[in-house]
């Protein structure tokens, strides 16, 4: 594991990580509200929008990432060397795994304990467009593998984290570069809830993003938070298709359900 090049002080290294993230976040809305004019519905969690048109927005948002972070590479003339991507080794996978089922017992116990608390929680945006349409649900399946993990992970762990070890430790960018994951999740959240609950919902995106960064951290292998990010999110989805399918009938757990599918961190 190569030592990081201290190069700046923290302080700019952390405004210029922040600075990226802003930058995406205006990028992603540039490419989404074309679309979100065509169909106001988009925009509006009260309504279902069209599913084709949903779809087109959400790879559009995360696609955004992947632009913001291509620019990034062509601008400072790191190109796509700087980009740790490679086969997975034995212990890549190990990393992977474990993060994977960390995530997973992080949010099934920070589920159960808001619950046990009362704590109020928010509900992300995408699981309001996504609504009870259990087609769109099923495509969020694909749209998690290959769109969604590989994008935020791609700009947030590879381009925001590995900027930051030119000034900070590899802990001290983790940290850094999950706080700053965790406020780009803002808009997600703000409009449904209360400021608590979306407190609540990000504490437990900063938790999440904790563990892929320290994985990838542990590993400078993209790929590796990337599988994890989407074994996450794959498990969420699946139990939220299980949520719309049997929890009226009685047949499934729903408190679990509820504790499981109440933070999706896309």
């Amino acid at each position: 594991m190569a030592p990081s090049t201290r190069s700046e002080s923290p302080a700019r290294s952390v405004l210029v990580g922040f600075g990226l993230a802003a930058f995406a976040y205006v990028l992603v809305n540039v490419l989404v509200t074309p679309l979100a004019l065509l169909e106001p519905a988009l925009g509006d969690p009260n309504q279902q929008a069209d599913r084709g048109l949903t779809i087109v927005m959400l790879l559009l948002n995360f696609g955004g990432f992947f632009l913001a972070g291509a620019i990034y590479l062509a601008v400072t003339d790191r190109g796509w060397s700087f980009v740790d991507l490679r086969i997975p080794t034995f212990g890549d996978w190990a990393w992977a795994i474990a993060a994977t089922l960390g995530s997973i017992l992080f949010i099934v116990v920070f589920g159960f304990l808001i619950q046990f608390l009362e704590l109020p929680q928010s509900s992300n945006q995408v699981v309001s467009l996504v609504g009870d349409d259990r087609i769109l649900l099923l495509a969020m399946f694909a749209i998690v593998v290959f769109a969604n993990a590989p994008a935020e992970e791609f700009f947030f762990r590879n381009i925001v984290q590995k900027r930051l070890y030119e000034s900070l430790s590899r802990d001290g960018a983790v940290l850094a570069a999950s706080l700053i994951f965790a406020l780009v999740h803002i808009p997600s959240y703000v409009a449904s809830g209360s400021l608590s609950g979306m407190l609540v919902s990000l504490v437990a995106v900063f938790c999440g993003s904790l563990i892929f960064g320290y994985a990838y951290a542990r590993t400078d292998n993209v790929l590796v938070p990337t599988v994890a990010h989407a074994g996450f999110n794959l498990f969420q989805f699946g139990l939220l298709y299980l949520q719309l399918e049997y929890a009226d009938s009685g047949e499934l757990p729903s408190l679990l359900l509820e504790t499981a599918v109440a933070f999706v961190p896309l």
